[in-house]
């Protein structure tokens, strides 16, 4: 790793606090009606034991953003420990996004009380800004300027002195796997190499806090690996990540933390593990039938599954066994067009606690 690198290295804390009311509209679970009951149970005693003993970076209270009439953000509550990757994951429109600039120091809070870096954004922003490292949506490079120069007249703005700032900018080339690039213009480059170069510039200024919005969106699969690789790097020297992503893998790989946001409210929180633990099974089979007609005579299927779940292409049954149902939709005759065991996801929690339906 690139000496400078090391700069960028914090302690690691123990998870922080992490409160929300559950979202309107989760999904009802009828077969697990008594293990939501024990989920709220360890959910109430994980919040008692996961408040960090050491200052976490973001600590929010009844944290509320409102547009006009309408609440984006609607009493959330969450504290980010230093060194850890916490993500924010939700539909479009869940508040994510209103919540990340709020954090940024970009839009004024409108309720409950925001302390980053123990700082208040309404009192000190410009000291939190210089102290973030920015990754927005969108990149923001300049591509009439070479890829070190981009890296190099950032730096200007945190009155870096030059010699550093090209120190600084030869390791993160090499950090990013930019360095044979870093006399080319920044327009013809890929889109994962801007991807990697957004990153990299936002390194800069050694923050103690790096916000990346959706990082690897509209990446081909080896850009985002690749990508995703440099951040698992990141993380490994401690630094901090607060990242929002619609990739589930994405947030399975990378997060230590995550909330999953519904209609401004936080819906569920806890480690990946955690969270596919407490809201699904350890697996789901995906049964496709060739008519509607036989796939509503497999219904008693669902006598051995925890959940089921009809869809109009196929039926998921969640279960500790997937085998066994399998199994026994052979022994009853019942003969789907294909059968699927696989191990639950986030993803299958993430549509469990927002549904399936497209949100603009």
């Amino acid at each position: 790793m690139a000496p400078t690198l090391r700069s960028f290295l914090g302690t690691r804390a123990p998870a922080a606090e992490v409160t929300g009311g559950a979202a309107p509209g989760a999904p009802d679970a009828p077969h697990v009606a008594a293990a939501d009951d024990r989920a709220a149970d360890d959910r109430a005693a994980a919040e008692e034991r996961a408040v960090a003993p050491a200052p976490a970076l973001v600590v929010a209270r009844g944290l509320v953003k409102r547009f006009g009439r309408f609440t984006a953000v609607d009493g959330v509550s969450f504290e980010i420990a230093r060194g850890e990757c916490f993500g924010f994951l939700g539909p479009n429109g869940a508040g994510k996004t209103s919540t990340m600039r709020m954090i940024a120091c970009m839009s004024p809070v409108s309720g409950g009380t925001l302390r980053v870096l123990g700082m208040d954004p309404a009192i000190d922003g410009t000291k939190i800004r210089a102290r973030l490292g920015l990754v927005p949506q969108e990149d923001s490079l300049d591509l009439e300027l070479t890829v070190l120069d981009n890296l190099v007249v950032y730096a200007r703005y945190f009155d870096v002195p030059r010699a550093d700032a090209r120190r600084r900018a030869a390791d993160l080339l090499e950090f990013a796997q930019l360095s044979e690039r870093a006399h080319d213009r920044v327009e013809p480059l890929s889109g994962g190499m801007k991807r990697r170069l957004t990153i990299a510039r936002a390194l800069m200024s050694q923050p103690d806090l790096m916000i990346l919005d959706e990082p690897t969106t509209g990446l081909d699969p080896q850009a985002r690996h690749l990508l995703w690789d440099r951040l698992y790097r990141l993380k490994q020297d401690g630094v901090t990540l607060v990242v929002t992503t619609h990739y589930m893998e994405e947030a399975e790989q990378l997060c230590d933390r995550l909330v999953i946001m519904d209609h401004g409210r936080i819906a569920a929180h806890g480690t990946p593990r955690e969270l596919v633990e407490r809201y699904v099974t350890r697996e789901v089979v995906e049964l496709r039938f060739a008519t509607a007609h036989d796939q509503a005579a497999a219904l008693p299927l669902g006598e051995l599954a925890r959940r089921v779940e009809v869809l109009p292409d196929r039926m998921l049954l969640y279960a500790d066994d997937g085998e066994q149902i399998l199994a026994e939709a052979e022994r009853r005759g019942w003969s789907p067009v294909s059968g699927l065991v696989r191990r639950a996801t986030l993803e299958d929690v993430f549509l469990r606690l927002t549904g399936r339906s497209l949100v603009d």
